[in-house]
Formats: C-alpha cells, structure tokens, sequence
C-alpha cells in the first residue's frame, strides 16, 4: 500500500520551517501586493520632477538614480510575481531602451483593477481575457498616435534625446550629450535591402571613464581601447597610425625541455645573457621594419623587449 493511500489519497507536503503555505484568494492577493509594491517602489522616479533614489547594496556600494530598471536590478527581491514585474522593465529596456519606469508603474495599476474585479467575483480567465482584448486596441491606437521621425530630421531627434534626459543627472550637460546621441545614432544607420532604414546599436558602445564631468564626453569612430604604454618612453599619440596585432610574447622562447647550463665563467654567463639580449633585439627589429608605430601584443612584453620598442618610437 503507498504512502498516498494510507492517507486518503491526500498527497503529504512537506515544507521548510520558514515556509508559508497560502492558496486561493489569499495567494492572489499575496501576490498582486508583492508586485504592486514593486512598482510602488519605482513610481516616485517617473516623470521630469521624478526624485532619485539612493541604493546602498549589501558590499556598502551607493548608486544614485532614478532609472527605474537599475533600480528593480539593485533590488533582492524572492516573489515569483514581484520578479515578473523586474522582467517586465528588463524587456522594456531590451526592446526600448527607455520607459522602464512607466511600463513598471502602468503593470502594477493594471494588478490594483485587477484585484478590484477579483473582490467583485469577476473569474481571472475573464480578466485576462479583457487583457488581451486591451491589448489588442492599444496596439491598434499606437498607429494613430504615432509620429513618423524622418533620420535626417537632426533637430526632431535630439528633442527626444533631451526629452529622455529630463529629471536625470544628465540633465545638467543635456545639450552636449543630446548632439552626441544623435551623431552616434546617426553613424550605425543604414538602409536594410529592403528599403527599410535601421538603426544597429550593436556598434555603439559606451565607454565610463571617472575624473572629468560628462560635459566632456566626446564621440570616438573607432575603438577604444584602455590600456597604458608598456614603457614610460614609449611615444603616447600618433595620427594615422599602422597598427600591429600579435599573439605570440615578445620574449626569449623556452625550450619545452628542462635544461641547466653550466658555466666556467663570468664571462661565459655575460655571453649567454647578451644572446638572450640579441634575440629580443631581433624581434623588436622585425616588429620595427613591419612598418608598425603601435602594437598590441595577447601574450607577455619582455622588459628589455619594452626598452628596446620605446627606442624605436613604437608604442605597444
């Protein structure tokens, strides 16, 4: 006989000692108050008069914002439903970029009718169904508000662009940072086969530095790499530069095998060193008749290779 049939055909649940056990009505509600605080939480940063919040995470790191989806990531949060709402802002930045907030704050009064029908004995398979069908409509009134934005309408952009910025601490450097957006934005896009014009934000990338306001920000075509000169003597700026990629280390090559030497001499130990010296020289000098000014090396840069490359001119 099993276990369930000695109980009656009751199934036994067996639960941890911090664990709550709710069903029904009581789970509804549990739920919709877990997601509707959530979104409670966000909804003071939305809007041009928006306040920032102060995050301090559980290391003692303090993040001030008021961008609703680094917000809801910041948060530790363990309710099924609550983290459905975080997914919500995470697909809202995916999608948009923006908006995060409003879509958050819009789901957690959609959960507030929601449960106003519920106490009214409305069934749920009827409320989503009303969803769906809202749904529905708001995306065919969309077309009808919606505004075509020509690219080359420069101005009508960075209006959006500022638009977006409003109530952040970017506010501050707005009009740097609009024109930057739009002359980025316009750089990756690119009329598809079709006919169609799209934007590739795949070859955008944005690079924090700390120590300079962000008035200073400057649009870079190219890459940016943040990494200091191997040498102090290395040369730090050149224009139109040819660039080499290597992957094998400037360095003197070991044999796989161990080897010891043995030496009778001080002057026998000077010969050997100047040969390792030698064998550097001659790899600087071939990096060097490659035509190179800059080069990026994956593997190790010896010191007196570095030496030996700064006197060549040659960052790396």
């Amino acid at each position: 006989m099993s276990q369930q049939q000695r109980m009656g055909g009751q199934p036994m649940i067996i639960l941890g000692e911090d664990s709550q056990r709710m069903k029904d009505r009581d789970a509804q509600s549990h739920n919709i108050s877990a997601a509707r605080a959530v979104a409670e939480a966000v909804r003071s940063t939305l809007g041009p008069k928006g306040m920032d919040k102060m995050l301090v995470s559980s290391m003692g790191d303090v993040t001030v914002t008021n961008d609703g989806v680094t917000i809801l990531e910041e948060m530790d949060i363990d309710n099924p439903t609550a983290s459905m709402i975080v997914e919500v802002a995470e697909t809202q930045e995916d999608e948009a970029g923006d908006g995060t907030t409003t879509a958050v704050s819009i789901a957690g009064e959609l959960l507030k009718n929601a449960e106003d029908l519920l106490e009214q004995d409305i069934h749920p398979t009827a409320i989503i169904k009303g969803f769906h069908l809202a749904s529905e409509q708001a995306r065919a009134e969309i077309d009808n508000v919606a505004r075509q934005v020509d690219p080359e309408d420069t101005e009508l952009i960075k209006k959006v662009a500022e638009t977006s910025m409003t109530g952040k601490g970017a506010e501050l450097n707005k009009d740097v940072l609009a024109q930057l957006v739009v002359d980025a934005v316009q750089a990756v896009t690119v009329e598809a086969d079709d006919g169609e014009t799209i934007v590739d934000l795949e070859y955008v990338n944005i690079e924090t530095q700390t120590g300079r306001s962000a008035g200073e920000s400057e649009l870079l075509e190219g890459a940016v790499i943040d990494k200091d000169p191997a040498h102090a003597d290395m040369p730090t700026q050149f224009d139109d530069a040819d660039v080499l990629l290597i992957n094998e280390p400037i360095e003197v090559e070991e044999t796989d095998a161990d080897a010891s030497v043995q030496l009778d001499s001080p002057d026998q130990l000077q010969q050997f060193l100047d040969q390792e010296e030698e064998q550097l020289r001659e790899k600087v000098e071939k990096i060097a008749d490659s035509g190179a000014d800059v080069v990026f090396c994956q593997k190790g840069i010896d010191d007196m290779a570095q030496h030996y490359l700064a006197q060549e001119g040659i960052i790396a």
